[in-house]
């Protein structure tokens, strides 16, 4: 249905988190953050929206609207916060959101290639998330090069002899873990699950801290 259409476009953009299972259903993604999304992406080409969208994030409206998705979230079973992230680029904006929001820790285990990216791609989450004393580990695999000098003042990093997994736990409660390997995939075709229910990021949350403390 026309219905339909719409929200894949949407979840294209970035803007939604399609959950997992049937019948098809949708998560929406805070509207500041969405806001935040079009920025990104019209900013080249469109400094005016740019003011525009900020001017928006500034109003009445955008403050209810806030508000709104904060009661209703806390109504919504936590085992019912589970969607699907399609793309690169969308993982990466969707964790640059979970890592600024982060409270006491971010524990982020991934590739060599994912590593250079997220140097890049996350710094301004990073920092954002230090500044308020968030504290950073990454485990990445070993390797001659040496990481970007921006990333080890705000991230604890450790070189472990092998990388079983990419995830990211954020304070316990949520977690991203990507279900492909990032070396024989088109970054359009990469693919996460967020899951945020505390019993299943605790799970991922051990095995890094295994990986952590053997190394």
């Amino acid at each position: 249905s026309r219905s339909y259409d719409v929200l894949e476009s949407l979840e294209r953009k970035g803007f939604v988190v399609m959950k997992l299972g049937k019948p098809i259903k949708y998560i929406a993604i805070p509207p500041s953050e969405v806001v935040e999304r079009v920025k990104k992406n019209v900013k080249e080409d469109a400094d005016k929206r740019i003011k525009f969208f900020d001017k928006i994030k500034n109003t009445e409206i955008m403050g209810e609207l806030n508000l709104l998705h904060k009661q209703g979230i806390t109504l919504v079973d936590p085992a019912d916060i589970t969607g699907a992230v399609r793309g690169r680029q969308n993982l990466y904006s969707h964790l640059s959101f979970l890592i600024k929001n982060a409270e006491k820790y971010v524990y982020l285990m991934t590739s060599e290639q994912g590593l250079l990216r997220k140097a890049e791609s996350l710094k301004n989450a990073f920092q954002k998330a230090k500044n308020k004393g968030v504290k950073i580990k990454i485990l990445a695999p070993e390797s001659k090069k040496h990481a970007p000098k921006n990333l080890s003042k705000v991230v604890q990093l450790k070189r472990v002899k092998d990388v079983p997994a990419r995830f990211c736990v954020v304070d316990g409660k949520q977690v991203v873990f990507m279900v492909v390997d990032d070396e024989h995939i088109h970054p359009s075709y990469d693919f996460g699950v967020w899951v945020g229910t505390t019993h299943f990021a605790k799970s991922f949350e051990n095995l890094f801290n295994l990986f952590w403390s053997k190394n």
